[in-house]
C-alpha cells in the first residue's frame, strides 16, 4: 500500500507526474470523477475506463450511512465492491461539514451530524474518519477538515484552519495505531487570507503527510481571489509530493490551477451538469435541451473521440432529455467525463513539449467561441 510519486516533466511551474498507486500508475495532472456512493453516476466502471479515468473520488460520510464500512470491507473493500480496477481517493466528510451547515454541532473534538436520510445523529471524529477510510480501503485517504464558508471572517477563518490542522495530527496519529499504510493527504485551509494559507502550509509539511490539497476553494469566492491564492500557496507545496485543488470543475480553472503547478482535481460538475443537459465541449458548455438542437445532426463536439459523439447527433440526445430517456444522461456524462480526460491529457502533452502556456491560450480562445 501507500503511493510513490515523480515528476517527469516541467514547462515553468507546470508539471507532469506519475503516482504510484496499489492500483496502477495515474498520470498527473489528473481529473478525478466523483463517485460520491461509489458509483460515478450513470457510468459503468468499464465506460470509465474507456473514457481514461485512472483514478476517482468516493465520500466517507455518505459510505458510511449506506451501504456502512463493515459491509464494503466484508466485500473486500471498495475497489471489489464497486468493480473499479484503477486508483480510488476518499475525502474526509470534510466538504459535508460546510455542505451540511444546518444539520451539524462542530466542537474540538469532532462533528455531530444529523444525517439527512433518516435524522438518526452521527459522530465524526478524526479518528472515526480514518477508521471508516481505512475499511473503504481507498488509496489515498483525506485529513477530517473544516473548510470555511465565503464570504468569512478572519477570525472564523483562522479558527477553522487551525482546528483543521489539530485534526490533521490527529488523523496522522490514529493510522499509525490501527496500522493503516493509506497514503494520507492534508488539507491547507485559510480560505482567502494568504497569511492564514501559509501558516497552514508551514504546519501541515512538518507534519510529512504523503501529499498535500487545497481546500476551501470553489465555495463562493470571486475568481480573482481563487487565483490569488493558487498563485501563492501552490509553489509552497513540496515539489516531491502531489498536490492536490480539491472541487474545482472549470476548464480556466483547472488550467490556471495546473500553470500554477496543481497536480490533481475532482469535481461534480461535469457529471451534474450532464445529467441535467449541459454538456462541456472545446466551444464551451452546450445546452443540449435547447430549442436550437431539434434539428441538429451533428455530434456533441465533432473533435471528441468518445462513444457519444462518435455515434449520436445533438437533435437525438435532445430527444432522449426531452422524453425522459435514462439514455440521455448517460450519453451526456459520458461525453463530459470524456472532455475532462482528454483535456488534462493534452495539458500533460503541452507540458513535455514545453508549450504549456501556448495551448493553455489556444484551447481557452477557443473555449470562449461558444458552440455555435
Amino acid at each position: 500500500m501507500g503511493i510513490e510519486f515523480e515528476v517527469i516533466a516541467r514547462d515553468g511551474r507546470a508539471r507532469v507526474g506519475v503516482i504510484r498507486t496499489p492500483h496502477g500508475l495515474v498520470e498527473t495532472p489528473v481529473f478525478m470523477p466523483v463517485g460520491t456512493q461509489a458509483p460515478v453516476k450513470t457510468l459503468s466502471p468499464r465506460e470509465l475506463y474507456e473514457a481514461g479515468v485512472e483514478m476517482v473520488v468516493a465520500n466517507t460520510y455518505h459510505l458510511h450511512l449506506r451501504p456502512g464500512e463493515e459491509i464494503i470491507r466484508e466485500a473486500g473493500g471498495l475497489h471489489r465492491f464497486m468493480a473499479f480496477e484503477g486508483a480510488i481517493l476518499t475525502d474526509s466528510g470534510g466538504f459535508q461539514v460546510h455542505s451540511l451547515a444546518d444539520l451539524r454541532r462542530v466542537t474540538e473534538e469532532g462533528v455531530e451530524f444529523k444525517s439527512h436520510l433518516d435524522g438518526r445523529l452521527i459522530f465524526f471524529s478524526p479518528e472515526k474518519v480514518m477508521e471508516i477510510q481505512h475499511a473503504l480501503g481507498a488509496d489515498i485517504v483525506m485529513q477530517f477538515d473544516h473548510p470555511s464558508p465565503y464570504p468569512v471572517t478572519r477570525g472564523d477563518a483562522r479558527w477553522h484552519m487551525e482546528l483543521s490542522l489539530r485534526w490533521a495530527e490527529r488523523c496522522k496519529r490514529h493510522r499509525e495505531r490501527i496500522g493503516s499504510d493509506q497514503a494520507l493527504f492534508g488539507i491547507v485551509q485559510g480560505s482567502v487570507y494568504l497569511d492564514l494559507r501559509e501558516e497552514a502550509v508551514r504546519a501541515l509539511v512538518e507534519m510529512d503527510l504523503d501529499g498535500y490539497a487545497l481546500g476551501g476553494l470553489a465555495l463562493g469566492e470571486p475568481k480573482v481571489e481563487r487565483d490569488r491564492v493558487l498563485e501563492a500557496i501552490l509553489p509552497m507545496l513540496p515539489e516531491d509530493k502531489p498536490r492536490y485543488v480539491m472541487g474545482i470543475g472549470y476548464v480556466e480553472d483547472i488550467l490556471t490551477a495546473i500553470e500554477h503547478g496543481a497536480d490533481m482535481f475532482d469535481c461534480v460538475l461535469p457529471t451534474r451538469n450532464a445529467r441535467t443537459g449541459t454538456v462541456f465541449t472545446r466551444r464551451g458548455k452546450l445546452v443540449i435541451k435547447n430549442a436550437a438542437y431539434a434539428r441538429d445532426f451533428r455530434p456533441l463536439d465533432p473533435e471528441c473521440r468518445c462513444y457519444t459523439c462518435r455515434t449520436f447527433t445533438r437533435a437525438y440526445i435532445r430527444h432522449l432529455f426531452h422524453a425522459g430517456e435514462i439514455l440521455a444522461p448517460r450519453l451526456a456524462t459520458l461525453h463530459s467525463v470524456t472532455f475532462f480526460m482528454d483535456l488534462v491529457k493534452e495539458a500533460r502533452t503541452a507540458i513535455k513539449e514545453g508549450r504549456f502556456q501556448a495551448f493553455k491560450e489556444a484551447f481557452l480562445r477557443e473555449y470562449a467561441l461558444g458552440p455555435e
